[in-house]
């Protein structure tokens, strides 16, 4: 699935606060002292995020 700019970055700092809140984190060869938001980035690239987004689609009449 293709996301908007807006929709990553929504993405990617949710689950950046998930990881600095406590979060496990899904990837095995990351140091879990790095930067939240590094690892986010990472999760994301691979594709592993444990978060969906719901599109809402306008009725055209």
């Amino acid at each position: 699935m293709l996301y908007t700019r807006f929709e990553r970055a929504r993405i990617i700092g949710a689950r950046a606060l998930q990881i600095a809140m406590g979060a496990p984190i899904l990837l095995d060869d990351v140091d879990s002292s790095a930067d939240p938001m590094a690892i986010s980035m990472l999760e994301f690239e691979h594709g592993i995020v444990p978060i969906t987004v719901k599109r809402l689609l306008d009725a055209v009449p």
